[in-house]
């Protein structure tokens, strides 16, 4: 059975929904032990103290925030559980929103709702009139010891949540978005085109997967059976293109189309070929980077 986030209410005008919150999606890796290589035993951390000089127990520990070097000030966990928001039990919608207009950056983690037996009708209330304004909610939620602007929306016959960050947590890269106003040849943008329509496909999750977390399994059991491991081929070395229009051909020709089209192909070898101006949306605004 699925381990409960977060047990409180969904409260919109004076009606309250109580809810329990699942975490919806989890990462998945290979993790190692670390092993102390000389007689293969699992090492053993320890928290150690260097003014006392000695191993401390966890037990001891305190929660501190750095004030200046080598100061702290020491915060107790009661202190902070009396800092709590209202939304440690209760997220109260605050506004309804298109799901549009929320930039996918922000987005943080993923949640289920499940309604508790009270509040199935008034859960259901809520998803259907979501469903059909085609709107997404916006509240606040106490979690893990933070309060977080959640974004709620109907998703397989259920409320899904996702946590957001806040903007002040989208940060501003100097190195991102310099590429400015681009001229391109009207012929490299439309084989940019085919080629994107080539491969345009339904989004099919299902059929991608973690090869390389594959890999590691299959060495850690080839090894396990005391095989030799065979050795790995060496990489493709990437190089910067030099011939945009070469490049794009030869990807369209590799993923089974014929030739490029007689009109690009046209318009490709007349002398001073006409240009397209790209002009780059602009992203969030972000948080520069310290």
């Amino acid at each position: 059975m699925a381990s409960t986030v977060w047990k409180g209410y969904i409260s919109f005008g004076l009606v309250s929904v109580p809810v329990r919150l699942y975490a919806a999606a989890r990462e998945e890796h290979v993790s190692f032990n670390q092993i102390h290589e000389v007689c293969g035993s699992r090492i053993k951390q320890q928290v150690f103290c260097p003014t006392c000089e000695r191993v401390v127990e966890r037990s001891e520990l305190a929660k501190g925030y750095q004030v200046d070097r080598d100061s702290y000030v020491l915060v107790s966990g009661e202190e902070l559980k009396t800092l709590e928001a209202d939304s440690s039990e209760a997220m109260e919608i605050a506004q309804f929103v298109s799901l549009s207009e929320v930039d996918p950056i922000y987005y943080q983690a993923s949640y289920y709702s499940a309604p508790e037996d009270p509040g199935r009708r008034a859960y259901g209330l809520l998803l259907q009139a979501m469903e059909k304004l085609n709107v997404a909610a916006i509240a606040k939620v106490t979690l893990h010891q933070r309060e977080q602007i959640i974004l709620m929306r109907p998703y397989h016959q259920g409320i899904v949540l996702h946590t957001l960050y806040f903007p002040a947590e989208v940060r501003e890269i100097a190195e991102y978005g310099k590429s400015g106003n681009l001229t391109l040849q009207k012929p490299e943008v439309e084989l940019a085109e085919q080629f994107i329509r080539q491969l345009t496909a339904g989004f099919a999750p299902e059929q991608y997967k973690d090869e390389y977390q594959e890999r590691v399994l299959a060495l850690v059991e080839t090894k396990r059976a005391g095989q030799v491991v065979a050795g790995q081929p060496a990489r493709p070395r990437l190089a910067p293109v030099i011939d945009l229009m070469d490049a794009l051909k030869k990807s369209i020709a590799e993923r089974g189309a014929a030739t490029a089209s007689p009109t690009l192909v046209e318009a490709g070898s007349k002398k001073g070929p006409k240009t397209a101006t790209v002009t780059e949306a602009k992203p969030a605004r972000r948080r520069k980077t310290g």
